[in-house]
């Protein structure tokens, strides 16, 4: 417990009862119910086995899992709200009903678009994404289809059709689920609490089993989980709920901060604890995103600003560029540049609002030669080289086991692994086995493509490797076998390990994750706010996203708009009014930036000086001829910059920060002939110019 903070400590000495954790973003939630949970089964007030911890993602139920291990509580059911349901209605499918659970539908798309088609309406791909999501809204509010219409006009819901049409379509598609005697993921839920409502015994029997409760991100329950949780709760109150109100950001799917909100209603005296102390992001960082939320009309977030813990980091960057193929260059260039830092590309991360923008940022990454890894894309355990890295692992690892010689000779019978497995010298055994598996498809350790489906496949191996490293690190012994395990668990779980790459995520499935360095882009209106949200609680929501973004981040933090969508555009765009939030710390950064660009040049060589003058007559002349403000050909940074460096070929350019594909397209070849001196004198230029 001497790890804890003063709030963490009382949370993990809370063991009874029910309990309310108000987590801020980065005050270490998993760290505290970790302990919580170790520390109950420690000095048994609870058996592993009886607790079930149920949170939103694999990725988040296998952290739970394996810290748990690392404290010694293994044992304990960490999974999210569904795998708990899967796991409990597949075993009593017999008796509740009548045989094995019915086939999963995992994607409704095919059903969707047959009932779309069946009411008379175009099932193109946005439309059955849109009504499948409005199906699924339904389903977890405990909406039936006959009720759907009056429901959805209640809370003015954005459909992709004329009500009416949606919940034909919805009673079209729960008929043909029907027919093909199938469930889909949220009946999965539904039937699970029926069955269990409707047989006392099963219900008995799942109460005894689990006794003590843990759920993580609370204020994301929707009404079919927590009807879900009360049955596996009954008349109890061992509840451990946690959550940040702060942090609702899927409203839209059903879920609701209410049963956070309004938890010491329904238990008068449980012991609520606020964590408060961030450990993740700079106090920079944090004093922005308080900054953000200050102006929140919620009060129900009032006074839950976050404190930062860590030492001063740079301050946060707003950045205003042309269009959003400039803005994406810029980017790349800035992700280029903090790589040829020090910083892996994985430590990095760029955030939309919507999954379309991706696009523009894949380009110019892949033009820079910065690999990404696009998160939502094709899960990594259905990889084709993940899955024959797994075959060749598991191969290896059975071979390693008939390498052990439990004899006499040995002491205590040891296993003894296959000698290649430590060929490496200075490298432990299980990483360098992992290796040799991997060198035998082809895999170079040192040696990654610079772009394209080559890097991804490297990056996909690579993360084998770490995994190893990690195991080694936490687990001296740790051999093929139990890599081999955890991988499979994982598969199971959906839990991936990281890929080498920047990240390329949507702002909401950013939420759980954390990166050195986040670049928040496309911060326009239409996009933030998105342009659908109208009423004061969708505003707020879209202002929750953001704050979600912002904290993110651990140490770099850059936000950016563009004025035109595409190059030469109108730029009739206009930044978020989030920004105007954040003016004050964006006129300190100008200020500072300002403040250190006057510094720079005066500390400039002669030489260099003289080259930031000729470019400054010539950037001059540029934004006269297309009368359009200097800074938006460059900004004096840039130029120094250049001035600087002296680059004397393309590549050489395009590696200076702000000087992106867009820029070079542009610019490039003048650029280059004014800093070797091959255009026309500007001696008297410069002249009537001072």
């Amino acid at each position: 417990m001497v790890s804890l903070d003063p709030e963490q400590q009382r949370a993990a000495l809370a063991l009874h009862g029910p309990v309310c954790i108000l987590a801020g973003a980065g005050t270490g939630k998993t760290r505290t119910i970790t302990h919580r949970i170790a520390h109950a089964v420690a000095t048994e007030q609870v058996a592993a086995g009886q607790v079930l911890a149920v949170t939103f993602t694999a990725r988040a139920a296998g952290e739970l899992r394996s810290r748990l291990r690392q404290l010694g509580a293994d044992g304990v059911s960490a999974r999210t709200f569904h795998a708990a349901a899967l796991a409990q209605l597949k075993y009593f499918a017999p008796r509740v009903l009548g045989g094995p659970i019915p086939p999963l539908i995992e994607n409704k798309a095919r059903l969707v678009a047959a009932a779309a088609s069946a009411v008379g309406a175009h099932p193109d791909r946005a439309l059955v994404r849109d009504l499948a999501g409005e199906i699924e809204w339904a389903k977890t509010s405990l909406i039936a289809p006959e009720d759907y219409r009056e429901r959805a006009a209640d809370a003015d819901r954005h459909a992709p059709l004329e009500f009416g049409k949606v919940g034909a379509a919805y009673a079209r598609y729960e008929q043909s689920k029907s027919d093909q005697g199938a469930l889909d993921f949220e009946d999965l839920l539904l039937v699970t609490a029926y069955s269990l409502e409707s047989h006392r015994d099963v219900c008995a029997e799942v109460r005894a089993r689990y006794r003590y409760f843990v759920v993580d991100e609370y204020q994301d329950v929707n009404p079919l989980q927590q009807r879900l949780l009360d049955v596996w709760l009954g008349d109890r109150d061992d509840l451990c709920v946690v959550g940040d109100p702060r942090q609702t950001i899927y409203s839209f799917t059903g879920a609701s901060p209410n049963y956070l909100l309004q938890f010491t209603k329904r238990f008068p005296n449980a012991e609520v604890i606020r964590l408060h102390r961030d450990y993740r992001s700079t106090p920079q960082i944090v004093g922005l995103a308080n900054r953000l939320m200050s102006r929140s009309t919620e009060r129900e977030t009032v006074g839950m600003g976050l404190v930062g813990q860590r030492p001063d980091g740079p301050v946060p960057t707003i950045s205003e560029l042309a269009d959003e193929p400039a803005e994406a260059a810029s980017v790349a260039a800035q992700c280029l540049a903090l790589i040829a830092e020090g910083l892996p590309p994985a430590e990095i991360a760029v955030l939309f609002r919507i999954n379309a923008a991706s696009a523009a940022y894949e380009a110019a990454l892949a033009q820079a030669g910065v690999p990404y890894v696009l998160h939502g894309g094709q899960r990594y355990f259905d990889r084709p080289e993940v899955r024959q890295a797994l075959v060749l692992l598991r191969a290896a690892a059975r071979s390693e086991e008939r390498y052990c010689l439990p004899e006499p000779t040995q002491p205590g019978g040891e296993c003894q692994p296959e000698p290649r497995a430590t060929a490496v010298a200075g490298a432990s055994p299980l990483p360098s086995a992992v290796r040799d598996v991997l060198t035998s498809m082809g895999w170079v350790a040192d040696d990654a493509p610079s772009s394209g489906a080559a890097l991804e496949r490297w990056g996909s191996l690579a993360a084998l490797v770490d995994l190893a490293l990690e195991m080694s690190a936490t687990a001296s012994g740790a051999q093929l076998s139990d890599l081999v395990t955890e991988l499979e668990g994982r598969a199971a779980a959906q839990h991936a390990p990281a890929v080498p790459g920047v990240t390329l995520a949507s702002m909401h499935s950013a939420k759980g994750l954390e990166w050195d360095a986040v670049f928040c882009v496309g911060l326009v209106d239409g996009l933030m706010p998105i342009a659908h949200a109208k009423r004061a609680e969708e505003i707020e929501e879209e202002r929750r996203l953001l704050y979600v973004a912002l904290t993110r981040a651990r140490e770099r933090l850059a936000l950016s708009w563009h004025r035109s969508r595409q190059a030469g555009g109108s730029g009739n765009r206009r930044r978020s009014r989030f920004l105007t939030t954040l003016d004050g710390e964006h006129d300190l950064g100008d200020r500072r930036r300002k403040s250190a660009s006057k510094q720079r040049r005066a500390d400039l060589e002669p030489g260099d000086a003289e080259i930031f003058e000729r470019l400054r007559v010539w950037r001059a002349d540029q934004a006269k001829a297309g009368s359009v403000p200097a800074y938006v050909i460059f900004s004096d940074a840039t130029l120094i910059a250049i001035a600087e460096s002296r680059p004397r070929t393309e590549a050489q350019l395009r590696m200076v920060s702000g000087v992106g594909p867009t820029k070079w397209e542009r610019y490039g070849g003048a650029v280059l002939a004014v800093v070797s001196g091959e255009s026309p004198d500007f001696q008297t230029a410069i002249e009537s110019s001072r």
